[in-house]
């Protein structure tokens, strides 16, 4: 009996669908959610230490800690002479105090050691941004998201800072792979993009992460990129575009690249007054 022939099995084709680039994504979400304020918050030395005190807790958890901080010392240069004990008191308020403490105090010291007794960082603004990176990676505690919003926010240099609403929102819209971690996703997105799209991208991802891209339960019928979203959820954005037939004074979101705008509405009268980033209101109040 001649050898049977094989076969070829033949897979269903599923339609391409377009995905979101970066430029769509800066574009949709800051028209969802922007504009979004561009000022500089603190001076480097501060917004350091800003940064520190937020790192693992919330925004008002930071801010409180950050404001009894500086009502307790009044300079940053009294941090650094401080005991630990004191400094620990002083920011019990923003959680991890214990591990806080002694990381803002020996960074701050390092500093005026490596700066000639200074806490000026001023001139990591004349270096190239990958020298100035290094230098503030150099010091304990301070990794590429920490050193990326100290150049971005404090300096305006365009440094990619990646938080984890960032890293979600750029994972599930596929600008980076899902086995990329955190480190490696600062040097791709920052090579992905034109330096002057860098705070635009970090504000509007950082916003619709928490607002709509959530960790848990992300609201795809809310979400005006889910068109070209290989995570989104079809059913929660069908059930979202029953709800809004019927609605008044809405419109079709019309201006999306592949001209498709499946249950996403937009509503009129939206405010233009821009979006403050964290800690803006904080930072003015306490501005040295």
């Amino acid at each position: 009996m001649p050898p049977r022939k094989a076969t070829t099995t033949r897979r269903s084709r599923r339609a391409k669908k377009p995905g979101v680039t970066i430029s769509d994504a800066i574009r949709l979400l800051t028209d969802e959610h922007g504009p979004f304020a561009n000022e500089p918050r603190l001076d480097p030395a501060h917004e350091l230490t800003f940064t520190i005190l937020s790192q693992h807790t919330s925004d008002l958890n930071s801010e409180r800690a950050f404001r009894t901080l500086m009502e307790r010392f009044g300079t940053l240069e009294s941090v650094a002479a401080a005991d630990v004990d004191d400094i620990e008191e002083a920011i019990s308020g923003g959680g991890l105090a214990k591990v806080k403490a002694p990381r803002i105090k020996t960074v701050l010291n390092q500093i005026l050691e490596l700066n000639d007794g200074s806490l000026d960082l001023t001139f990591l603004a004349e270096m190239p941004m990958d020298e100035a990176r290094a230098w503030l990676r150099q010091l304990p505690g301070i990794g590429p998201k920490s050193a990326g919003i100290i150049l971005s926010f404090s300096l305006g240099m365009p440094a990619m800072a990646v938080d984890t609403h960032i890293f979600r929102v750029s994972q599930r819209l596929g600008f980076i792979g899902p086995k990329v971690n955190a480190d490696k996703a600062h040097e791709i997105l920052e090579a992905a993009m034109p330096p002057e799209d860098v705070y635009p991208f970090h504000a509007a991802l950082i916003t619709h992460g928490r607002k709509v891209c959530k960790a848990q339960r992300p609201l795809c019928g809310a979400c005006v990129v889910s068109y070209g979203c290989p995570a989104r959820d079809e059913n929660a954005i069908q059930e979202a575009a029953a709800a809004v037939s019927d609605t008044a004074n809405v419109s079709v979101d019309s201006d999306r690249p592949d001209g498709q705008a499946p249950g996403r509405r937009r509503r009129g009268g939206k405010s233009a007054s821009p979006t403050p980033v964290p800690h803006t209101q904080v930072v003015k109040e306490l501005q040295p």
